[in-house]
């Protein structure tokens, strides 16, 4: 559903976004005054922007989340990523050779985002340094996200993928407390995995004292024990 802009446009909210970041409002409203853009909202399991649709939009979440989803012929879903309110969404398969979306966005909630097409953008970022700065940064982290996602993906045992998000995660975050993304069973799809093989392997590693299984965290006891999973 398309909105008009007066009616959603939270300025404050905008100014947290990854692209955003660091640029006070009233430069905000500055650099969009001339520049065309859409605000749209989308219920829960709408589809932002379809697999194989002309790659020519992108988006900046308001509000919401939205999931990257690639679905095979037999029926299996690839859970890519997940993006939170601030994150941009599309922007690599915007300016990819593909010129196509490589994946489904499908909003996991009610989800607000503002929309701008391929040259709108363009503009927008040549019109403040620090917007193509943000840019870049944004781009460059997942790029390294996705690596780290088929790096993930490249391990044949559960228990090594386990290991492997949970190690990574703890650089990440610098803490032994890594929050479950969502729920088991959504852990469990971003894996790629079962959610009764997940379960089955993380209290496992309870059993052995090399992690702490809670209801929304893992908290891990033994590092070492991690790493020397992944070298076996």
């Amino acid at each position: 559903m398309k909105l008009r802009k007066e009616e959603l446009m939270n300025y404050s909210l905008l100014a947290k976004s990854n692209l955003f970041q660091g640029i006070p409002e009233k430069d905000i409203r500055k650099v969009l005054e001339f520049i065309p853009y859409t605000l749209k909202s989308y219920a829960k399991n709408e589809v932002v922007f379809h697999l194989m649709e002309a790659s020519d939009r992108l988006g900046i979440i308001l509000k919401g989340r939205a999931e990257s989803q690639k679905p095979f012929p037999d029926g299996s879903q690839l859970n890519v990523s997940i993006r939170k309110t601030g994150d941009i969404i599309g922007a690599a398969a915007v300016f990819s050779n593909n010129h196509k979306y490589p994946c489904d966005v499908v909003a996991m909630e009610a989800l607000e985002v503002i929309i701008f097409k391929k040259e709108d953008f363009l503009l927008l970022i040549q019109k403040d340094i620090r917007l193509l700065e943000n840019f870049t940064r944004e781009i460059s982290s997942a790029t390294y996200m996705l690596q780290q996602k088929l790096a993930l993906l490249s391990y044949s045992g559960i228990v090594k993928k386990v290991a492997f998000y949970l190690i990574m995660q703890k650089n990440k975050i610098n803490s032994d407390m890594i929050p479950i993304p969502e729920s088991i069973t959504k852990w469990s799809m971003l894996m790629n995995v079962s959610r009764p093989s997940l379960h089955r392997e993380l209290k496992r590693l309870e059993d052995q004292g090399i992690i702490v299984y809670k209801k929304h965290a893992i908290e891990i006891l033994d590092f070492e024990s991690l790493q020397e999973i992944l070298e076996q």
